[in-house]
């Protein structure tokens, strides 16, 4: 496995930057992963997550999205969304430049709920979605759900969340899925909160994320 720094400047408002884990072999399939509000690309659930798929035949693009680029702490805007979505375009667009297997797309939290949104209005753009500690609502308030998308969603999607998150029970996921017209799964890891960050528990939590992703999106 060859792990490269991934820098593109061309669509200027959008630009993607990030760190390219190659694959050994392989189908040529490639999972690009993104970060929650509070993060970053180097996220060690993210590192190691991208090591382990790259293990497993899949490269990984770790991006930083482009308020982060912009800003090396602190939460999006509320503008930024929209820059945000086209950032992950833009890094699928250049995987699919270089690879041509299947294309999947995902994150943690807010980088999986942008994920999902573009892919909800795009649903040729990839084959598959990865949706970490998905952020279902802000903790405290059940009744402000996001989901108005959800609906338009034709990709497949994974959900992996920790059945301590507070920013959505596996109940409520469960019931806010039943809103997605696509093939889905939710896996609920034991005891996790979000973002799935309990560094005593990262193996297993990555063995479990990797394990089932292969199975949900089999050959």
């Amino acid at each position: 496995m060859k792990v490269d720094s991934f820098v593109d400047v061309a669509e200027l408002e959008a630009p993607v930057r990030g760190t390219l884990h190659h694959a050994a072999g392989g189908s040529g399939d490639f999972l690009v992963l993104s970060h929650g509000a509070s993060g970053n690309s180097n996220t060690p659930l993210l590192v190691v997550l991208a090591d382990a798929f790259a293990g497993a035949g899949i490269s990984v693009l770790r991006c930083d999205l482009p308020y982060r680029q912009r800003k090396p702490n602190g939460p999006p805007s509320r503008g930024d969304a929209e820059r945000d979505q086209k950032g992950l375009r833009r890094a699928v667009a250049l995987m699919k430049d270089q690879l041509t297997g299947r294309a999947f797309l995902g994150g943690s939290s807010y980088g999986g709920r942008q994920a999902s949104m573009l892919a909800a209005s795009e649903p040729g753009l990839v084959e598959g979605l990865l949706l970490l500690s998905y952020p279902l609502h802000s903790p405290g308030k059940p009744a402000q759900q996001r989901t108005q998308h959800l609906p338009s969603l034709k990709t497949p999607v994974l959900f992996i969340s920790g059945n301590k998150d507070a920013f959505g029970t596996v109940e409520e996921l469960q019931d806010a899925i039943k809103l997605i017209p696509a093939r889905t799964k939710l896996i609920s890891i034991e005891g996790a909160a979000h973002g799935l960050s309990e560094s005593k528990r990262q193996t297993a939590v990555v063995s479990t994320i990797l394990g089932s992703f292969l199975e949900f999106f089999g050959e």
